[in-house]
């Protein structure tokens, strides 16, 4: 019998809120999240806009000691998975520890760690660079950091297809539960490329809408006068269950899982 699929948590931050009921309010609102970029000086660049989460501390989720250890893309990876986690009721113990996955992804990773220590060397030569500069900003080690706060044991997976990357790892997680070999996977993805490196390679393809006088309506994918996309930031976390391991707990199913599929 094949196994049935439900989501059990959910954690969201973004440009329109840090946690999954204000996200929902903002969306309901049609409030946009798109504004100026306030994380670098953007006056030179052809876009100047961006969707940003804003009004974040890592330091409410993460030790201070850890915090320049991660990217922003794991800071966020790590908020997203603790609200997750927390609605889902789900805890972890020696008993089932094996039987938790993790498939977090990310379509680039850390941006912003990548040109921090490119700078270092570039100023004070290779001994600048930091031994913690590789694990923060490569792409599994948002899976990575999020299984070792919460103890999953599981299967510990990585996506790295652009746009389609949370996608493909909610499918994915969704298979391996289905096929056994786990009962419970932290799946999504997350991303913080809103950098001058990230910013500038998609102006330069002229990817990114320039429409900087009225960031609100700057996204617009079916308009005909549509410009370009909008850069944005944030992460998305479900918690996916095997439907009868859901029940013998008690959790209460928000969604179901009934399929999934891809093309090139």
């Amino acid at each position: 019998m094949v196994r049935r699929v439900v989501v059990t948590g959910i954690g969201l931050i973004c440009a329109v809120g840090n946690k999954t009921d204000e996200v929902w309010r903002n969306l309901l609102a049609g409030k946009s999240g798109i504004g100026p970029i306030t994380q670098f000086d953007a006056s030179k660049h052809a876009c100047q806009i961006a969707a940003e989460v804003r009004n974040f501390d890592p330091l409410n989720f993460i030790e201070k000691k850890e915090v320049k250890k991660m990217g922003r893309f794991i800071h966020l990876a790590m908020a997203a998975a603790e609200e997750a986690m927390c609605m889902s009721g789900l805890q972890i113990t020696p008993e089932n520890e094996e039987s938790v996955g993790v498939h977090i992804g990310s379509g680039i990773g850390g941006f912003d760690i990548i040109e921090r220590e490119h700078t270092a060397l570039m100023e004070g030569g290779p001994r600048r660079i930091s031994p913690f500069f590789i694990p923060a900003a490569i792409v599994n080690l948002a899976a990575g950091h999020v299984s070792m706060r919460f103890g999953a044991k599981g299967p510990n997976e990585a996506t790295a297809t652009a746009c389609t990357t949370s996608a493909h790892s909610i499918g994915d997680s969704f298979r391996i539960i289905q096929h056994g070999d786990a009962d419970v996977m932290i799946a999504g993805g997350t991303e913080a490329a809103i950098t001058p490196l990230g910013v500038g390679g998609f102006a330069a393809m002229r990817a990114l809408s320039t429409r900087n006088n009225e960031p609100e309506k700057s996204s617009r994918p079916w308009d005909r006068d549509r410009d370009g996309f909008v850069m944005g930031e944030g992460a998305g976390i479900l918690i996916l269950e095997e439907l009868e391991h859901a029940r013998a707990r008690g959790a209460k199913p928000i969604a179901e899982v009934v399929g999934y599929g891809m093309s090139g």
